[in-house]
């Protein structure tokens, strides 16, 4: 089966059977969203929670309060439908303690709560999740059947 790479702040959809995969989840959130009748699956690697706590709003996939709308809507492209799609986070990890403002310092907590309140108002409910802690995660989607597997350091792979 073939594999497609997430970058930082990047995001892909795909209907075929594919493993979809993104790497340097510390303080970022991994969001795959799946609906398992249509088969269509997504990962999004986000870096910050609202796009209006930025300067620079051009790359959508950067944000929580952006990507997840973004992505939900192409994955309806695709004949996924909204009542079908579950949702998997992994990442947010306290990564910077020695940084001193609490902006910084609690960004991954940060991430996790808009990635949660974005997918609430889309309508879309959130089945598990592998986040928090201070080490970071791979994150990998199945298309063909849903299944997310999340590796970290220490704690080896752990399907969620």
């Amino acid at each position: 089966m073939e594999t497609i790479k997430v970058g930082i702040a990047d995001y892909r959809v795909s209907r075929d059977p594919v493993n979809i995969v993104t790497v340097g989840l510390g303080s970022c959130v991994g969001i795959a969203l799946y609906d398992p009748v249509s088969k269509v699956g997504a990962l999004i690697h986000i870096m910050l929670p609202r796009s209006t706590d930025s300067n620079s709003r051009e790359n959508k996939a950067k944000f929580a309060d952006t990507a997840i709308p973004l992505v939900l809507e192409e994955m309806e492209r695709l004949g996924a439908r909204r009542e079908n799609i579950v949702a998997k986070l992994a990442g947010g990890a306290k990564m910077f303690s020695i940084m001193t403002t609490e902006q910084i310092k609690h960004i991954g907590e940060r991430n996790v709560i808009a990635a949660a309140e974005t997918l609430k108002a889309e309508g879309v409910r959130i089945a598990s999740m592998e986040t928090g802690g201070s080490v970071g995660r791979t994150m990998e989607l199945d298309t063909s059947s849903g299944r997310v597997r999340v590796r970290s350091v220490g704690a080896g792979v752990k399907e969620i």
